[in-house]
């Protein structure tokens, strides 16, 4: 990817799950892919992002309990954010 001035623009890639219920399958594989592609434009494109943003838009059904169980799930598979917010 580059802009018009031909510098490689780095490569931004974000989970951003909801903690209304519990991290799932489908979470885990967005997760994982997002993460392995920043990892790989770091290695090869000189800059990559995983980034993880916890969703506050539901505040009716986000629970203090969801968003941990978010940063314990992502804990257990190895997946460490280079940005959270």
């Amino acid at each position: 990817m580059t802009t018009s001035d031909s510098s490689p623009t780095p490569i931004r890639v974000r989970m951003a799950p909801s903690p209304t219920g519990f991290f799932h399958v489908g979470s885990a594989r967005t997760a994982l892919f997002n993460y392995l592609f920043a990892r790989h434009a770091q290695q090869t494109l000189g800059g990559g992002t995983f980034v993880l943003r916890v969703e506050d838009t539901d505040t009716q059904r986000n629970e203090a309990q969801f968003e941990q169980v978010i940063y314990d799930a992502m804990a257990w598979l190895g997946l460490k954010p280079m940005k959270a917010r």
